[in-house]
């Protein structure tokens, strides 16, 4: 079981969250040109709290991740809320399973820094979107590790914007601007709350 199977069941109950998704959905609507007849896909959807504050401004979204833990809860989300243009599936793109369909919108939020070859999934999300399609990627800007203390390893410390950049652009890439959507305060390993912002990029194929 990952660490993200086992904090599913109590992953809503944390007020950040629901703050980041809230402020990241908000500035993807205030950026973007969604309709109702785009198709999206959310790539590390977790509980799916993004996509459920996006779902109304959209035809359909796709929802994938890797936790059976966090799908099982998102499933149930689903079902008790009667929405119908959403549907959750398990995949992990960086096994080189790439949907056959393409997207008018891949969304992802908090998720690359724990994808090592940051350069290979901006490709292959490049690859899923219809010519003028968006990307928006949230996540984090550099840190010194203390985000996840320094016990944790095999995630990246953030991302500088301009590399960043230049990686979206050397995978297609293009239109690409950021912003900060969220200022999350957390207490680190010495017991001293920190500040971690947390970018929006938004680019078309």
């Amino acid at each position: 079981m990952s660490r993200f199977d086992d904090e599913a069941k109590n992953w809503d109950n944390d007020p950040i969250h629901l703050q980041i998704s809230n402020n990241v959905s908000k500035a993807i609507l205030e950026n973007t040109d969604l309709t109702n007849d785009m198709e999206a896909f959310e790539y590390g959807c977790g509980t799916g709290l993004l996509s459920f504050a996006l779902h109304e401004h959209l035809g359909s979204i796709t929802m994938a991740d890797n936790s059976e833990g966090m799908l099982e809860v998102l499933n149930n989300k689903i079902k008790d809320s009667g929405i119908d243009n959403m549907h959750a599936v398990k995949l992990d793109l960086t096994d080189g399973n790439m949907p056959e369909r393409k997207y008018d919108l891949i969304f992802t939020q908090m998720t690359l820094h724990h994808i090592p070859d940051t350069e290979s999934i901006l490709k292959t999300f490049h690859n899923m979107l219809h010519p003028s399609g968006y990307l928006c990627v949230a996540d984090l800007d550099s840190e010194d590790g203390s985000f996840h203390g320094k016990d944790v390893t095999d995630v990246h410390k953030g991302f500088d914007r301009n590399r960043f950049a230049e990686k979206a652009k050397k995978a297609g890439f293009n239109d690409i601007s950021f912003q900060t959507s969220f200022q999350l305060e957390k207490e680190i390993e010495d017991g001293s709350k920190q500040k971690f912002p947390i970018f929006l990029m938004i680019a078309k194929a």
